[in-house]
């Protein structure tokens, strides 16, 4: 069985963009943090550097000089106690104040290495974590500037620092190409460990957003889909006294004399019938959580997914097959389903040549639905990561009939609805050209189920509890 749908006027209509649907995420935005956590983490770094001056110097009976350790290491704690009397620590630190903190962290370890042999101390390599943590809170630029600073002073640090603490009856020279070569494997450390957390973090960024994202447009749908119900059941609720407000006032306009009240009364009848309706157009709004009306063939779906895209100059096809001996199952109305098939057929049509086909499949044991068109379809390196956020082929809106410039979130937020319904999702090239995408769900999981079944069934309850 096959049902077809097209259209080929000439008009074109605008794009929905779903980057209105929240703040646009710019590279370099991080979240950042916490006054508090700043504060933590100096309490630890000043912790583990009072415990290894302790350690090499009483411990191992090395020759520490003291009095500069702990003037530096004294500092942190100054620094500290300074801000946890100055206010809340729990209020958001903006992105300068924690570049400063953090630009203090860093001068205050390159201090304390210098005076216990700069980059030839084991200890060095702490100096990695303050570079890493402003690049996984701060904007690249600050993230950049801070990992500058700390670069130049393992610079430093290399050719120029104090004595590295040893037995005092012993003496340590290490050559020049030993303490060049620490400081560059320091230095690699460094820019390694910073680069992996910032892009970590700019990652975990794009997917919250992404996220929320999918989640206002859910609620939006879901919020719409929920007025018709509202709708049916105020006009239910007013049907009855209406009603009585008509029969008084016809019974008032009958009894009463020509004059003002009769006037009035008639006035009060036609308000009345008015009312009623708009509240029968209201009813001609199906509620959308009754049985019979949340339910839809697949040949309404289809029709309501390319509906939005008939006034293009691109012809969109509809066709609904199904296999020999298998029944056409009614689909129940999901918002999510709707929503994320408009959109890739938004998609299809703004990148087509000139047609787009919509093609919804079924048998005893699946459901499947095809967006196809006929233009470039996608490039290599776009495919294979295709679905995920800020993924797009259209960062200038080039190639694209609208201009839409993407945010290369479109295609994510339609495979995670999709996949809300129990949808698997696929995206590939079509042998003939043109780009493909497929949603494939088990019937069970959109087949709307037999109103008269589930009547039955609440007849057959009602009679039992009765």
């Amino acid at each position: 069985m096959a049902f077809t749908s097209a259209s080929d006027k000439p008009e074109s209509v605008g794009r929905q963009d779903v980057a209105g649907l929240g703040p646009a995420w710019e590279p370099g935005e991080r979240a950042g943090v916490s006054l508090r956590t700043l504060v933590m983490v100096r309490w630890l770094l000043a912790g583990a550097e009072a415990t290894a001056v302790v350690a090499v110097g009483m411990g191992l009976g090395f020759s520490v000089p003291y009095a500069w350790c702990l003037l530096l290491i004294a500092m942190s704690g100054l620094l500290n106690a300074f801000f946890a009397l100055a206010g809340p620590l729990q209020r958001q630190a903006g992105p300068k104040e924690a570049s400063l903190h953090i630009g203090f962290d860093i001068l205050q370890i390159s201090a304390l290495l210098f005076v216990t042999g700069g980059a030839l101390n084991p200890f060095a390599e702490v100096m990695i974590a303050p570079a890493a943590l402003a690049a996984a809170i701060l904007p690249r630029r600050l993230a950049v500037i801070l990992c500058g600073v700390a670069l130049a002073a393992i610079a430093v640090l290399t050719v120029w620092s104090m004595p590295l603490p040893w037995w005092p009856e012993q003496h340590l020279d290490q050559p020049l190409i030993y303490r060049v070569g620490s400081g560059i494997g320091l230095a690699a450390g460094l820019v390694l460990a910073a680069g992996y957390a910032g892009q970590a973090a700019a990652e975990s960024a794009r997917m919250e957003l992404a996220l929320n994202i999918t989640r206002q447009v859910l609620a939006r749908e879901q919020r719409l889909s929920a007025l018709g119900g509202l709708a049916a059941a105020a006009a239910h609720e007013l049907g009855t006294p209406l009603a009585t407000i008509a029969v008084v006032a016809r019974e008032l306009a009958r009894e009463a004399k020509d004059g003002a009240v009769r006037e009035d009364a008639e006035l009060l009848v036609s308000q009345t019938e008015r009312c009623r309706e708009i509240l029968r157009r209201l009813t001609e709004t199906p509620d959308t959580d009754d049985m019979v009306h949340a339910r839809m063939g697949l040949l309404q779906l289809v029709h309501e997914v390319i509906e939005p895209h008939l006034d293009t100059p691109i012809r969109v096809e509809a066709v609904v097959t199904g296999a020999p001996g298998s029944h056409a199952p009614d689909i129940r109305r999901l918002p999510e389903l709707l929503h994320a098939m408009t959109s890739l057929v938004e998609n299809a049509v703004d990148f087509a040549r000139s047609e787009v086909l919509v093609s919804a499949r079924f048998d005893n044991a699946s459901v499947v639905i095809e967006v196809r068109d006929d233009g470039k379809g996608f490039s290599p390196e776009i495919l294979l990561r295709l679905g995920q956020p800020y993924v797009t082929s259209r960062p200038g809106g080039e190639d694209s009939r609208s201009g839409h410039i993407g945010m290369g979130l479109g295609f994510f937020i339609a495979k995670t609805l999709l996949e809300r319904t129990g949808a698997h999702v696929d995206f590939r090239n079509s042998p003939a050209g043109g780009a493909v995408v497929s949603a494939r769900w088990p019937r069970a999981a959109v087949e709307a189920p037999d109103p008269v079944a589930a009547l039955n069934r609440l007849d057959d309850r009602a009679g039992a509890t009765s």
